[in-house]
């Protein structure tokens, strides 16, 4: 979140986690050269069997027979406006083994790429082919690595392009058998319209399908899903298999949950169903200038204080204070503010204190500032007579140390810490209290690539840094709401990169918040979805808040597609989010300098 005019600091870190992975791929790069025993495991390399082995984006491939490289067939892929066109096959490889990609290619933006090699996925490109060319990337698997998905594809809206002679040379793998039953399927969470759902990972498995009542009603990549679509009071079964090239396992044991009551979605805190979030510039005015408390439209559900600072960085000890009339010539008395703020919350609104922001670094590198933070966090929430706190950490205030590599069990100061001082802050206000948090991308699905500093060192060790705090508060999580702006390109679920501005990136970031997603590639440590009633869309409020501005129209094609499963473009979302909880936005303030323009389209898709 910005006090000023919109920057985009994700760049920077983005190219720290790419100068990373070109560090980590220049050591794939020393991989030997294939031996007598490897051989070329792609299946119908030069599509002389059609599309015999190819699964290809909508209708994109196609086999003809001019132009070719080598023998009578080759690929023609078409990119549309969202669609790359993109061809891929699973094959299997052995465990710690190195591999040759290669494939001969024709025209302008065409890639050519492994994802699911359990270290770190490769791609190599050609900006323009006039003639034949050869794409070559190599790689070596993980340990427990059996398949790898081989690919390539053109960019959005760019001619025609064409491959030919694709082989993927080294080890052949073992024959893929039909994977496990999977066991320890239970309940995480129940709702009055969804069930989320766990169960242990299965060796060899690369998906797994999920049934209520014998048919199948969602798939999931990692071992847990959440069934959404359900109706209030009512008792269900749940089953799970596992697949893989080789077929589906039988079903699990079944387990029965029934869904609760219903009444608004949120239950503990009260909130509606469909809430819209906003925050509120109050102790700065941004050139949007300042809204009083009092002034805030009755849209808005919850009420972000922007921003609580600390006295230090390292310190902990968070202050508040209203926007000085020096800059706001216009700002209320604490009196008139705090009367404002009982007056919302007698109106059923909740408000709640951000902490952090843009310039608010907050780094609890010690349990004497994790202390302090608990301390004079109650103080401004008691001052005020605030409903919980909002989590906006941003910059270098949450980062892994090395070695710290799994999100389960975090062992850096700042994250454990962090998580200590909010499940303290929790316990003392009760069930009532209301927790968000508002991440920025790179700290949450950029996870999905790159974790901390990764195996090798060397990654930016804030990639991913987010996700410990979420999972260990997910129990007390009211509402993540990431900012799905001032974002470089981010992978999904789909192994595309999808970028900020359209309905895309909001359903594609949106729906691994949902769906979870396995941490930097590593099937054995998935991120658990969360409830769709826990999660909120943010987005910028108009072109002068943030980059990344979405159009009324684009945010309503996302609200579609991930609550009905239409307008979803060319990404496929994982489930069907009924519950999913509403919009958040950067700011109450940017938005009523755009004469509200996204309230209005928020209350007029709803209904309000």
């Amino acid at each position: 979140m910005e006090r000023t005019g919109p920057t985009v600091r994700f760049s920077g870190l983005l190219a720290a986690a790419t100068a990373a992975v070109l560090a980590a791929g220049a050591l794939v790069a020393t991989a030997p050269a294939a031996g007598a025993a490897d051989v070329d495991l792609a299946r119908n390399g030069g599509f002389e069997s059609g599309l015999d082995g190819w699964s290809c984006t909508a209708a994109s491939g196609a086999v003809v027979s001019t132009p070719v490289h080598g023998g009578t067939k080759a690929l023609k892929a078409t990119p549309a406006g969202s669609d790359n066109a993109k061809c891929s096959q699973a094959i299997t490889v052995k465990p710690n083994s190195s591999y040759t990609l290669s494939a001969w290619v024709q025209g302008s933006y065409v890639y050519l790429g492994a994802t699911g090699t359990g270290t770190t996925d490769v791609s190599t490109w050609t900006q323009s082919s006039g003639a034949w060319k050869q794409l070559t990337t190599t790689f070596r698997t993980g340990p427990s690595t059996t398949s790898v998905s081989v690919y390539t594809h053109g960019w959005y809206g760019t001619p025609a392009h064409y491959v030919d002679d694709l082989t993927l040379v080294g080890p052949g793998g073992d024959p893929v058998v039909i994977p496990a039953v999977p066991a320890g399927l239970k309940t995480t969470a129940i709702a009055s319209s969804s069930v989320a759902l766990s169960w242990n990972a299965v060796s060899g498995a690369s998906g797994y399908n999920v049934y209520r009542g014998g048919a199948k009603v969602a798939t999931a990549t990692g071992p847990s899903a959440t069934v959404t679509g359900l109706t209030p009071s009512t008792a269900y079964s749940f089953q799970v298999s596992a697949t893989n090239a080789a077929g589906e396992s039988a079903k699990s044991a079944a387990v029965t949950a029934t869904t609760t009551a219903g009444g608004g979605g949120g239950g503990d805190t009260k909130l509606p169903a469909r809430a819209l979030v906003g925050y509120l510039h109050s102790s700065f005015a941004n050139g949007s200038g300042y809204t009083r408390m009092a002034d805030v439209p009755d849209s808005w559900d919850v009420i972000n204080l922007a921003f609580g600072e600390p006295t230090s960085v390292t310190s902990g000890d968070i202050r508040f204070a209203l926007c000085p009339v020096a800059e706001c010539p216009n700002v209320e008395s604490e009196a008139e503010f705090k009367a404002a703020i009982k007056a919302k919350q007698a109106a059923g609104k909740k408000v709640l204190i951000s902490i952090g922001g843009q310039n608010g670094q907050v780094q609890l590198a010690s349990t004497a500032a994790r202390d302090a933070f608990v301390t004079s966090v109650s103080k401004i929430i008691d001052t005020y007579g605030l409903d919980g706190l909002d989590i906006d950490f941003e910059g270098h205030s949450l980062s892994l140390n090395t070695g710290d590599t799994d999100f389960r069990s975090p062992t850096s100061p700042v994250i454990v810490n962090l998580i200590s001082a909010v499940k303290s802050l929790k316990a003392k206000y009760g069930s009532d209290f209301v927790l968000t948090m508002a991440p920025e991308t790179f700290f949450v699905q950029l996870g999905y690539q790159f974790y901390g500093s990764g195996p090798w060192g060397g990654q930016d060790p804030r990639a991913g840094a987010y996700l410990p705090v979420i999972h260990a508060l997910r129990d007390d999580l009211t509402l993540l709401h990431v900012q799905d702006y001032n974002s470089g390109p981010i992978m999904g679920l789909d192994n595309q990169y999808h970028t900020m501005g359209g309905a895309d990136f909001h359903i594609a970031m949106t729906d691994m918040l949902l769906a979870g997603f396995p941490v930097a590639g590593d099937t054995t440590k998935v991120f658990p979805g969360l409830r769709p009633d826990q999660v909120a869309i943010g987005l910028p409020a108009s072109t002068q808040a943030g980059n990344g501005h979405t159009t009324p129209a684009e945010v309503n094609k996302a609200l579609n597609c991930l609550i009905k499963k239409t307008d979803c473009g060319s990404y496929q979302t994982r489930g069907t989010w009924s519950d999913l909880r509403g919009l958040m936005t950067w700011s109450i303030n940017w938005d009523r300098f755009n004469n509200g323009e996204f309230s209005r389209n928020f209350d007029a898709y709803f209904g309000n």
